[in-house]
């Protein structure tokens, strides 16, 4: 559950509140970084392990930070005038837990909703398929909708999907807001059937040719993972052939117990909007990435899906599969990371109002920030995120 309320509204109210909710990546989309970092040399650990804390919903003593470290993680709860309201805020180092805070309010077992941060989460099913042989990246995206003869969108790709260059017509931010295609489908007429809605639109360019972020694209994904999983068209069949894949293949080996996907009436999971999982268990999936697939030793995701997230897109090299990378971006194109400072093998997975995965290999630190940021604030988001990691 989600520690938030909702009183009684209209229903164009509702579709204006929830557009504003939902254009995650676009107030967040873009990425860019510049300047190499070498490795850092191995220094002692100083925290507790996820694992360790597992076990209770409470918060555990940890070691005392050095002040500087300290003075920036505390300063995105203080500062919440400048960076919005933080929630919950994780910081590792080697796995280990050494920044542990919530606002008022919410807690380690509180579940949040993950935003945009969904997708990186889908790209990742999307991979263990490709990893089984059930799907292929090069090949053509098996969506019955766009086989016939002459269409067009028959020759976009599991690729061109998830570097969101598939060429299908989408607005991801309308004006007003209600009116763009993202909102329409989750709260709109799209709202019963959501990868029937995005599977329906034409194509506007030729697969590859232009990136344009695009919510429907995750769905398309989600509907797609269904699809392979089961013949069913049912509803509840899919539901439950996505959750036992997700249980299997990510719950349990990660131990990501509180993760939990929302689908639509369909039974379509909303993979690039809407998931809920407490703090702890976004940093477990920030880990996961961080150690490319392998947990305790054991790899569950092959290294050359992981070596394809992380890797440049042809259109915009600030966004990989479906992850945003901290490198330099086309011009005219907003950061989403910070992109004159930090490591550029620092990525992130991002979602609207400022959630935050963000994950640095070459520091061998994850961060987790959620929480609610309204777009005049995210620069200042951004500064206060770059000072943390500059920090550790």
């Amino acid at each position: 559950m989600v520690l938030v309320t909702h009183p009684m509204i209209t229903k164009k109210r509702l579709l204006a509140s929830a557009a504003l909710a939902m254009l995650g990546a676009l107030s967040l989309v873009q990425a860019a970084g510049q300047g190499n970092m070498a490795p850092a040399s191995p220094a002692p650990k100083f925290g507790t392990s996820l694992d360790e804390v597992a076990a209770t919903d409470t918060l555990q003593p940890l070691p005392v930070l050095p002040a500087a470290i300290k003075a920036r993680a505390d300063a995105l709860f203080v500062n919440g005038d400048d960076v919005g309201e933080t929630r919950a805020l994780i910081v590792l180092r080697d796995g280990e837990l050494i920044y542990e805070r919530y606002a008022a309010g919410f807690g380690p077992e509180t579940k949040l909703i993950s935003w945009s941060m969904a997708k990186s989460i889908t790209a990742v099913l999307i991979g263990f398929l490709v990893a089984d042989g059930q799907l292929a990246l090069d090949g053509p995206a098996p969506v019955a909708a766009w086989q016939r003869s002459g269409d067009p969108r028959g020759a976009i790709t599991l690729k061109h999907l998830l570097h969101m260059s598939a060429g299908l017509e989408h607005v991801e931010n309308g004006d007003p807001i209600w009116q763009g295609d993202t909102v329409n489908m989750l709260f709109g007429g799209g709202a019963t059937d959501m990868a029937g809605f995005a599977e329906a639109k034409p194509a506007a360019a030729q697969p590859g040719e232009i990136f344009n972020y695009s919510s429907a694209t995750s769905v398309i994904l989600s509907d797609i993972l269904a699809d392979t999983l089961t013949p069913s068209q049912s509803p509840a069949a899919r539901r439950d052939a996505m959750r036992e894949f997700i249980a299997g293949r990510l719950v349990e080996p990660l131990g990501m117990t509180s993760l939990t996907p929302e689908f639509d009436a369909n039974g379509t999971m909303i993979g690039g909007s809407i998931m809920h999982a407490t703090a702890r268990d976004y940093a477990k999936f920030g880990e996961f990435l961080r150690n490319h697939g392998v947990v305790n030793g054991q790899r569950l995701l092959p290294e050359s899906w992981m070596n394809f997230m992380l890797s440049p897109s042809p259109n915009d090299r600030g966004y990989g599969g479906h992850i945003w990378l901290n490198r330099a971006r086309p011009a005219g194109a907003q950061p989403a990371l910070w992109p004159d400072r930090g490591p550029n093998d620092l990525f992130a997975c991002i979602g609207h109002q400022g959630q935050y995965i963000i994950v640095s290999p070459s520091q061998r630190v994850t961060i987790v920030r959620l929480g609610v940021t309204k777009g005049d604030q995210f620069p200042a988001l951004r500064r206060h995120l770059a000072d943390l990691t500059a920090a550790l």
